[in-house]
């Protein structure tokens, strides 16, 4: 059944994958293939920036970190890695640079916006 819903979903596009691992997240989920927090884990690792706005990329990080149980100096390396390069250097070289996550968020999302 889920089979044929999420074919008819991707065929209509209601639902897009960007990648094959987006896809195999959805399907352990559905599967009950792995508890919760890994695969919040597994989902947090895997992400990357790209071509996403900071903002979308906040989003999705803020979502896959939720039940993973990364926090603090974790969660903030994390992202540092999957941001893209250009915005993170910008971030490294203020004066004062962030140290929570809140406020990588918020750094990142303003130096996007120009």
């Amino acid at each position: 059944m889920w089979k044929e819903n999420i074919l008819e979903n991707l065929e209509t596009r209601e639902v897009e994958f960007e990648l094959v691992e987006e896809f195999l997240l959805e399907l352990k989920k559905k599967l009950g293939g792995g508890d919760e927090e890994s695969v919040k884990v597994t989902e947090l690792r895997k992400l990357e920036q790209r071509e996403r706005t900071m903002e979308e990329f906040v989003q999705k990080s803020q979502r896959a970190a939720r039940g993973s149980r990364y926090e603090g100096r974790a969660l903030v390396e994390e992202f540092k890695k999957r941001m893209n390069g250009a915005i993170r250097g910008k971030i490294i070289d203020i004066e004062r640079p962030p140290t929570s996550m809140d406020q990588w968020y918020e750094h990142a999302t303003n130096l996007d916006r120009y």
